[in-house]
């Protein structure tokens, strides 16, 4: 059993802005909420904790709470990953719990092409609304929102973000792409771990996190 700051805070408006002030006051301060503020509550007994199982909605399949800390690239693409599982952990499939934000409406996804070596088609997969898988391959991967995928492709365990686009014959490998990125035609990504880390910034775990600007300089380069 430990205890640990889940992130999570609930305050009364004008306490939070007392502790603002003071802490704003403190010339030794590095003015960190989590560093300073939050400390200086609990060692003045002002705060409380809360038991995150206590009062977290659970559907009738979970045995536990669930949380995950997705401050790291490996953290995020692996709780990512984990939505593939026939049954995840996070079930966002759960109608007694359901997930209230932002949603565009947009048109559904679509595969299209059934050729050997060219044949659109997810398994293991989630793929959001606006994207088109044409003649390539997924395997346990996510597509966000808006995302084109070429023929030829194939995508391992990749976290794609909304809007990116896939150019044909190539290769992604437990990989995390950022927000509209776009992948040249033929680059293979997480195959060669010394090609990654010249380019891309490749975590120990092997996962890599491509951006836009990334990409820039890896074209600017040939």
């Amino acid at each position: 059993m430990a205890l640990a700051s889940m992130g999570i805070y609930v305050f009364e408006t004008s306490f939070l802005m007392d502790q603002l002030r003071r802490d704003a006051a403190e010339a030794e301060s590095s003015h960190d909420f989590g560093r300073d503020v939050i400390p200086h509550i609990v060692d003045n007994g002002s705060a409380f904790a809360h038991r995150f199982p206590h009062s977290c909605v659970r559907s009738s399949k979970e045995d536990v709470a669930y949380w995950r800390d997705v401050g790291t690239v490996d953290a995020y693409w692996q709780a990512n990953i984990d939505l593939c599982e026939a049954t995840p952990e996070l079930d966002l499939y759960d109608r007694d719990w359901p997930i209230w934000t932002y949603a565009e409406i947009n048109p559904p996804a679509k595969f299209v092409h059934d050729y050997e070596g060219r044949r659109g088609q997810a398994i293991s997969s989630l793929v959001a609304g606006d994207c088109v898988v044409s003649g390539a391959s997924l395997y346990r991967t996510l597509l966000s929102t808006g995302a084109r995928v070429h023929s030829f492709s194939e995508l391992d365990q990749a976290v794609v973000l909304p809007y990116c686009e896939i150019g044909r014959n190539v290769r992604l490998k437990n990989v995390v792409l950022d927000r509209g990125v776009s992948v040249p035609e033929g680059l293979v990504i997480g195959e060669d771990a010394e090609f990654d880390q010249k380019w891309f910034r490749r975590t120990q775990k092997g996962v890599v996190l491509v951006t836009a600007p990334m990409i820039e300089k890896y074209l600017a380069s040939k």
